[in-house]
């Protein structure tokens, strides 16, 4: 078999893989009394993932360059990285129902590739003179793998507004400065006190200041709060982690633009909005680590990232303008 032939298989083989992974995620989150389905879920991921990583490989010997100079490439490269980041989600939480958020993504993004893309787009082909760098490994790769670890991270706070029903509950203190937790019959604490109650500072007549009590209705049964106590822990963490590897992929393109055009920055869409989403994502992590935001606002702010992500790999590209034209759907 060749290596044209063995992509081609490999590339069919992953859909069908993820597709019977999401299927086995979605049946455990539904009934989640069925055994071994959590560990079939990973097993699933798993040899997605390695087939893609072998796919990229085949790719990379027969064209000669690392694979992701069109669309094709960059989309499984893109799957590789969710599958990658989503195996580090569940060892990291714990939990199998991260594959209920990032699966069908990954399969959606299969299929896009390997069954709609018509096949002059898939065929590899010469590099255009401007990637003909050593930068394309450099920079393409850490953006792409950037991008891989802000849409789980958004996934999965995409996932808590849906367990949580949109609605402000409080969680365990995941986030730096908030110090607010359950004990085992899910009444909240603070770190340094005990009780069911919140309390807030307030000032009578006079300057005094009194400690007053904030009600809290639980309005979620405790699986539902420890699954989201989970979701907001893993997805901040995920999104910790992509977040510095966004930051060295522009970098790392400045001095490949400076490189190749004599500028670092020029304000083209794809460079725009590769700052626009730099920004959400750094709004993110702000209001988390100096404002102690938890549950529901930072995941409606991760939310908008996950779009915002979405418009910078391939929304700004069907644009066909700017100094990345050349790669108008990559």
């Amino acid at each position: 078999m060749d290596l044209v032939a063995l992509q081609g298989v490999l590339d069919n083989f992953s859909f069908a893989v993820l597709f019977a992974t999401m299927l086995i995620y979605w049946t455990g989150a539904a009934f989640p009394q069925i055994p071994y389905l959590p560990a079939l879920g990973t097993a699933g991921m798993t040899i997605a993932n390695l087939c893609i990583a072998t796919l990229l490989g085949a790719r990379w010997l027969e064209a000669g360059y690392f694979p992701l100079s069109n669309l094709y490439e960059s989309l499984f490269f893109l799957v590789w990285g969710i599958t990658t980041i989503h195996l580090l989600a569940e060892t990291m939480s714990g939990s199998r129902l991260v594959g209920v958020a990032t699966a069908p993504v990954a399969m959606a993004i299969t299929a896009f590739a390997a069954l709609t893309l018509p096949d002059g787009m898939q065929a590899s082909a010469p590099l255009v003179p401007a990637l003909k760098s050593n930068w394309l490994m450099m920079h393409v790769s850490v953006m792409m793998l950037s991008y891989a670890t802000l849409m789980v991270g958004a996934l999965l706070a995409i996932a808590f507004l849906v367990v949580t029903r949109g609605q402000n509950v409080e969680l365990k203190g995941s986030s730096v400065g908030t110090g607010a937790y359950r004990d085992k019959a899910y009444r909240l604490n603070r770190a340094s006190g005990s009780g069911d109650q919140l309390t807030n500072v307030a000032m009578q007549s006079g300057g005094t200041a009194v400690l007053e009590p904030v009600t809290i209705e639980a309005t979620l049964s405790p699986q539902r709060l420890s699954l989201a106590d989970t979701l907001d822990n893993i997805s901040y963490r995920v999104i910790g982690l992509g977040f510095p590897l966004l930051t060295i992929g522009i970098i790392a393109g400045a001095v490949w633009a400076n490189e190749a055009w004599g500028s670092y920055w020029s304000w083209d869409p794809k460079e725009t909005w590769a700052m626009i989403t730099w920004l959400v994502f750094a709004a993110y992590l702000h209001s988390r680590i100096t404002k102690g935001w938890q549950g529901r606002r930072p995941a409606i702010l991760a939310a908008v990232g996950f779009v915002v992500v979405w418009v910078c790999y391939l929304g700004v590209n069907l644009l066909g303008k700017g100094l990345h034209s050349y790669g108008w759907f990559l």
